[in-house]
């Protein structure tokens, strides 16, 4: 189980003053401290870990935020930004001593730029709607992860979420242009806009994925695309889970960029068949959905070419959608996936680690063999073409000791993706649930200068503390010199 800080002893016994000055700020109902009403905050999409908030706010200018940010930083009171809490990380997990801000007021698409191809948006805009507002124009926004007819723009840039599509199209931070940010001292900064690349610093590069460490994105410019003129997807079963994963690995050798390559193993086939009857094989092993887009003649060649691959891999299933419909029932059953899962347990644990493609076989045969070491099943959907995994570990809560082994379970995995050269997160961020394991891919000189920048915006580290750094530091502590003998390192450097 995680730690959080402890909370502040000062900070709850002012609960009465915090609350009736936040009252002033945002008026009406715009304060929840009833402690039924604050029970839906408890937690975010990862909900073996629960912590009940001291008060929550819903602001609905930006004005508001401002205000509510400013008082939080005179009174040295700590902030949680939320979202839809639709976090698979923890990331929007509360503090008991610690205002929970939400955006979901902040729900509205303010301009659709079609000339320059941007929307701008407030944060509480759901990434589904973002698309719904353009596609009578022919565009869509490109991220779209599986959890999009709920998770909310804003969120999707504090974890820069991905998606089905994000193989060839990028992820949140490919996709974002621009944000307006408050940060802690109430400050309103205005980072990008409609133009491609701003000069100066690359500050929104550090905002996107931030997992509201830096401050409370208020808007945000999106960039949104035309929809190719032809979009196919192929069905590809494999008879084992080796062959899938190398033909992931030589799709990607031959030049070929799907727009989308995502891979589900036998036990997430069944269920995602039974849930949906998306038409999926049910005497495979592994499931490859490919998805070529652009022009048709483009489309009509690769998926040719894909489909050799995937036969010279083993392939003993190959379906071709022949329409849009079609296309789009493949892809349902994917999107359904982990939901789907629910059928074979009670809980699952749902991991997020990103790994080289040529590793998946490897990869996928050991996750296998700790899945019988720990005694639970493993059902695997994940984002294939860019070595994005998303192991689903199944447990029963209710049986003592099964979730301290899907959490163990869990660490190994991740541990495992760094060992073969990849990374922590590829979408869902690192909140609470991977903390404790950023020494495993960071070395202490690389948290320490991670901690200066949010130092930087955060000096106080009042906003979403506990989440992301393993080991907390004053920013005094990380600014200081050490002095020896009446003297420090290098006198000749100026000092700031």
């Amino acid at each position: 189980m995680v730690c959080l800080p402890q909370p502040d002893a000062e900070t709850l016994a002012r609960r009465e003053d915090i609350r009736a000055a936040l009252c002033a700020i945002v008026p009406g109902e715009g304060v929840i401290s009833d402690q039924d009403e604050l029970r839906p905050y408890e937690s975010d999409g990862l909900t073996a870990y629960r912590q009940m908030p001291m008060l929550v706010v819903l602001p609905e200018t930006v004005e508001q935020v401002s205000q509510v940010l400013r008082y939080c930083h005179a009174n040295k009171v700590r902030v949680v930004p939320r979202g839809a809490g639709t976090s698979l990380s923890g990331g929007a997990l509360p503090l008991s001593d610690a205002v929970v801000l939400g955006l979901g007021k902040f729900k509205s698409i303010l301009e659709i730029d079609y000339d320059n191809r941007v929307v701008v948006s407030q944060p509480g805009v759901t990434n589904l709607a973002i698309t719904e507002a353009v596609q009578d124009r022919g565009f869509h926004y490109a991220p779209d992860p599986s959890s999009q007819i709920a998770c909310t723009i804003g969120g999707n840039i504090a974890e820069n979420a991905g998606g089905v599509h994000c193989l060839k199209y990028g992820l949140t931070t490919n996709n974002v242009l621009g944000v307006e940010i408050v940060l802690i001292d109430g400050d309103v900064v205005r980072i990008g806009g409609k133009q491609l690349d701003p000069a100066g610093l690359d500050l929104l590069g550090v905002v996107v994925g931030s997992e509201g460490l830096l401050g409370v994105v208020t808007e945000v410019t999106l960039r949104i695309l035309p929809r190719p003129d032809t979009a196919r997807a192929v069905l590809l079963g494999f008879p084992a889970v080796a062959g899938a994963g190398k033909c992931v690995a030589d799709v990607i050798e031959a030049g070929i960029i799907p727009a989308g390559m995502e891979m589900m193993d036998k036990p997430a086939i069944e269920c995602a068949e039974a849930f949906v009857g998306a038409g999926y094989p049910l005497d495979v092993d592994a499931l490859l959905i490919v998805e070529l887009d652009g022009p048709a003649a483009e489309c009509d060649y690769l998926i040719t070419e894909v489909e050799a691959i995937a036969r010279a891999n083993g392939a003993s299933f190959v379906r071709i959608s022949q329409n849009e419909e079609e296309r789009l029932r493949f892809w349902a059953g994917r999107k359904a996936a982990f939901p789907a899962t629910g059928r074979l347990a009670p809980d699952y644990y749902c991991m997020d680690g990103t790994i080289p493609r040529r590793r998946l076989p490897e990869v996928l045969e050991r996750m296998g063999a700790m899945s019988a070491k720990y005694g639970l099943g493993i059902a695997n959907v994940f984002h294939a073409g860019d070595g994005n995994l998303h192991p689903l570990v199944l447990y029963d809560a209710n049986q003592p000791g099964q979730l301290e082994k899907a959490e163990a379970f869990g660490e190994e995995i991740l541990r495992l993706c760094v060992e073969v050269g990849g990374v922590l997160t590829g979408e869902h961020g690192v909140g609470v649930e991977k903390r404790d394991l950023m020494p495993a891919m960071f070395s202490e000189v690389d948290l320490a200068h991670q901690q200066r920048l949010k130092c930087a915006f955060d000096p106080d580290m009042l906003l979403n503390p506990g989440k992301v750094f393993p080991q907390l530091h004053r920013c005094a502590e990380l600014g200081r010199m050490h002095v020896h003998g009446g003297k420090v390192s290098f006198p000749e450097l100026e000092r700031f």
